[in-house]
């Protein structure tokens, strides 16, 4: 997660109102929408933070938005609840993670959830939370995290989650 690298004049920035969102085409309508017309507004209320991967031209090339919250006891899988208290716990949200079609295949998807991931990690340092959860847009995002250990969570076939020790363990600790 550390030694995440993008092509060479790519930069990553908080997402601030003279980035360009309009341009950005990710193919899914959902994913498109939140950063077009939520994602500043969510960030300015403090609910979330959002950051977008810019090329070398400023083109908003992919993003990520991460937010907190919490998941009760019961939600989880007994592994993973056995040693918390039984009530609702803190979590890190990766909310969205959207790539341009025009680089869709390329790998970015991979950098930019490394990349989030590692925001959480440090994160973690002065805000604690047991796991990563994210809700799937549709089958396809779904089995993207799944290859990177993201865990089903019970009941709830659309959410996963990466417990916090996964984590520790992805960003070499």
């Amino acid at each position: 997660m550390s030694g995440v690298r993008y092509p060479d004049g790519w930069r990553i920035e908080l997402l601030t109102k003279s980035h360009n969102r309009r341009a950005f085409q990710s193919g899914h309508e959902q994913v498109d929408g939140w950063l077009k017309r939520s994602a500043l507004q969510s960030q300015k209320k403090h609910l979330s933070s959002t950051k977008v991967l810019l090329d070398e031209d400023g083109r908003i090339i992919g993003y990520y938005t991460l937010a907190s919250s919490q998941v009760d006891f019961s939600d989880l899988p007994a592994q993973v609840a056995k040693s918390l208290p039984q009530r609702q716990l803190p979590v890190a949200v990766l909310a969205w993670l959207g790539v341009d079609s025009s680089v869709q295949g390329r790998g970015i998807g991979s950098r930019l959830l490394a990349t989030a991931l590692r925001d959480c990690h440090e994160a973690s340092q002065a805000f604690a939370f047991i796991a990563v959860l994210l809700s799937c847009v549709d089958e396809s995002s779904k089995a993207f995290y799944r290859r990177f250990d993201f865990a089903e969570l019970p009941g709830y076939p659309m959410r996963l989650y990466l417990p916090f020790k996964l984590l520790e363990k992805l960003a070499g600790n």
